[in-house]
């Protein structure tokens, strides 16, 4: 995050006492949970909190569950928060949360009780006007709804307006959860405008099939794009005549593992070999350094649009560049899930709430207008997507923290 924050700030010219400001978080918490597990014995878990930014309103940003959870990824992530909603032009700052956990190996009862008690440990942070959790990894409807639960119980009110991600009976905005994978279909969409590609003579490789990677798969597919390669945790499926996503997903619904495990709509080849397939699109919506110094010069597609939050290691980035390859970045390609998240937001704020057609048409057109954005200031710098979205959104946030003013 770092290195294109420095890189970006150079390209612009931006102020060394602003740049010193952005690239420090404005708050982080760190708090020990004592959980009593369903044995009877008590395990403390760690949690965080970064906040990263509020100049342009509240701060934002998912909390995940996992065991790689640490402070340093939580202050990164909620660094790419504040620049992903700056990008898209929505009134946010960034933030991060998370709890070094497993919630694969934690019973329903287990996982309610932690998420409670980070609830109670975050209320003097969380707020529907100062800071505003969402899913992330590990993380869903349910943990929001508990969120919601707990926070309303200690401010004796019901504050819809907390969390977003939430089931639709509390709040939540429909839309909500295809709104990453459908940002990234247009996102894709405006790069191929851009570059002249024509979606019906075009092939597409997807890594990772969760919500993101399977939603895009289905809604890049929909638009003429041949979809020849998808994977996930189980390995890569490689199929030059076309996958059927839609089949794809059914069979990772039907399965005993909740994955592609099995699955016969393709030649098994490993997630390493799906990445350099030959494609003209490749969407990487798996984990993070996935494209590397050791694989970039491999790849054969003309387009990436990261699905996933840093897939590319900046290493990679001036091989991609020397190739020729677009890369629209995460920052902008996934930040249909941010938006959608505003848009509960704003409902819940307002008690009226949208329908489907309607929240999907204003995403469409936030992202559509994002990347022009980044797309115009790319060619007015000379320089990567990459790059010139953090350009976008440090002149955004540096103009705010000017204009706002400092002590």
């Amino acid at each position: 995050m770092m290195q294109r924050f420095d890189e970006a700030a150079r390209l612009m010219g931006l102020e060394e006492s602003v740049m010193n400001v952005l690239k420090v978080p404005a708050k982080a918490v760190a708090v020990n949970l004592p959980i009593t597990m369903d044995d009877g014995s008590i395990r403390v878990f760690e949690g965080f909190r970064v906040v990263h930014s509020t100049l342009l309103g509240p701060s934002k940003g998912g909390v995940r569950y996992s065991m790689d959870v640490n402070e340093d990824e939580v202050r990164a992530l909620a660094a790419w928060m504040t620049w992903k909603c700056a990008v898209v032009n929505i009134p946010y700052g960034g933030a991060k949360g998370g709890i070094k956990c497993d919630p694969r190996n934690m019973s329903q009862g287990e996982l309610e009780r932690l998420t409670r008690a980070y609830t109670l440990s975050m209320s003097e942070i969380f707020g529907p006007d100062t800071d505003i959790p969402a899913p992330d990894m590990g993380t869903g409807q349910q943990e929001m709804a508990w969120i919601v639960d707990e926070y309303s119980k200690i401010k004796n009110q019901n504050t819809w307006a907390v969390v977003t991600g939430k089931p639709l009976i509390l709040g939540g905005s429909l839309g909500r959860v295809e709104a990453t994978g459908r940002g990234v279909m247009v996102s894709c969409r405006s790069a191929m405008a851009k570059l002249g590609m024509n979606p019906t003579e075009s092939s597409c490789v997807v890594q990772g099939f969760g919500n993101v990677g399977s939603i895009s798969a289905k809604l890049i597919s929909m638009l003429g794009v041949k979809i020849v390669g998808i994977s996930d945790v189980s390995g890569g499926y490689h199929n030059p005549d076309g996958i059927n996503v839609e089949e794809a997903m059914a069979f990772v619904k039907n399965s005993a593992s909740r994955s592609l495990e099995g699955y016969t709509g393709g030649r098994k080849i490993s997630n390493a070999e799906l990445l350099t397939l030959p494609c003209d699109i490749l969407v990487p919506a798996a984990m993070e350094d996935q494209i590397t110094l050791e694989n970039a010069s491999d790849i054969k597609a003309r387009l990436i649009v990261e699905g996933a939050n840093g897939p590319t290691t900046a290493e990679a980035d001036p091989i991609l560049q020397e190739k020729g390859i677009m890369v629209v970045p995460d920052i902008l390609a996934n930040a249909g899930g941010v938006t959608v998240s505003y848009f509960e937001w704003v409902q819940n704020r307002l008690g009226y709430y949208w329908t489907e057609e309607r929240v999907n048409r204003r995403a469409d057109r936030v992202m559509k207008q994002a990347f022009d954005s980044v797309h115009g200031t790319a060619q007015k710098f000379n320089t990567t997507m990459r790059l010139a979205a953090y350009i976008v959104a440090l002149d955004k946030v540096a103009a705010t923290f000017n204009i706002r003013g400092k002590f």
